[in-house]
């Protein structure tokens, strides 16, 4: 942790979604507030993912104690869908219980601002990991600041901010101009909510993940892989197999015979007693899992029919590679 922290007064802590450390190492001229904050850059959890992430930061548990253990897991025989908190059959919101999948209450029970997106204040996910928190929302990144400002004059100790920019660009756009641009907007925001720091009050800047340039570099699971396959779920670079009744042993063999050239396979059991989801992983929440995990470690990704967006993604994230894991945690004083 920084040590201007420790003297603070009040902490503001910006989220700044998908601002991955390697990402930002590379592109230091464009981000010179960013560049000059104390601080370095610490791992995220895995999978690397804003679902899982997101609400490790909020709450402070590991994924395996939180429960929300990738971007589309799933809960009682359904693929949910974390993020837009939907199954195949639609809104789940009745049938899977936000608080009762994600019980824990962030920050500690306190009710803090959280200055967010506003289309994002009354959704599940939003229930499920920053339920408690009084919704301060904005519609464009420039209110940001203005919002953070008054919150401290009325003499918050912590505010929660969250921007998702670099985020979107990079899975729509991939690295490149649009990215270079995102990437300076999102530093002079976080310049303009330094500059309205007072005195006594930090800035903490970190981030859920960083990116990989992935394209079009899609791989099918192969045939045998499928066949041993009753479904899919994760994402692209932590892509979980759930095998058919009594195939779990055909599933690994077969996973690991034909794509151990670019992604861990693992199974469930090595996965949880590697600790890759934190020391504690309750049975409910390991029912959660598939039974064998396909983790990519070259930039490609896990094609699921099933797992479908609004655009094709260029870069992602999910995978245990230091391109996705390293994110910064940096500090500024008032």
């Amino acid at each position: 942790m920084p040590a201007a922290v420790g003297a603070a007064r009040q902490v503001v802590l910006l989220v700044v979604d998908g601002l991955g450390w390697e990402q930002l190492q590379e592109r230091r001229h464009l981000a010179p507030t960013l560049a000059a904050m104390e601080g370095g850059p610490i791992t995220t959890v895995a999978p690397s993912t804003t679902a899982t992430a997101l609400t490790s930061i909020a709450t402070g548990l590991a994924p395996g104690e939180h429960g929300l253990v990738g971007y589309r897991m799933e809960v009682r025989g359904e693929v949910l869908n974390v993020l837009r908190w939907n199954t195949a059959a639609g809104d789940a919101r009745r049938s899977i219980e936000p608080a009762a999948t994600q019980p824990f209450w962030p920050f500690l029970g306190e009710a803090v601002p959280v200055v967010s997106k506003a289309e994002l204040e009354g959704s599940a996910f939003t229930a499920a990991h920053l339920r408690g928190g009084r919704p301060c929302g904005w519609r464009a990144a420039s209110s940001i600041p203005v919002v953070i400002a008054d919150l401290l004059r009325q003499g918050e100790r912590f505010v929660y901010a969250y921007y998702d920019g670099v985020d979107k660009i990079a899975h729509e756009r991939g690295f490149g101009p649009y990215y270079d641009a995102e990437l300076v907007a999102a530093d002079r925001l976080v310049a303009d909510v330094a500059a309205v720091l007072p005195p006594g009050a930090v800035l903490l800047v970190t981030a859920d993940h960083g990116q990989v340039h992935v394209g079009e570099r899609m791989v099918q699971p192969h045939p045998e892989v499928l066949r041993a396959c009753r479904l899919q779920s994760g994402e692209g670079r932590f892509r979980w197999l759930h095998a058919r009744p009594g195939a779990a042993v055909d599933l690994l063999a077969a996973a690991a015979e034909h794509h151990a050239d670019t992604a861990w396979v693992r199974s469930r059991a090595e996965v949880l007693d590697d600790g890759w989801f934190g020391p504690v992983v309750s049975p409910p929440v390991a029912a959660r899992l598939g039974d064998v995990a396909l983790v990519a470690r070259e930039p490609v990704a896990f094609h699921d029919p099933a797992d479908t967006g609004p655009y094709e993604l260029v870069c992602r994230h999910g995978s245990l590679t230091a391109a996705e894991m390293w994110v910064p945690l940096l500090a500024a004083a008032g």
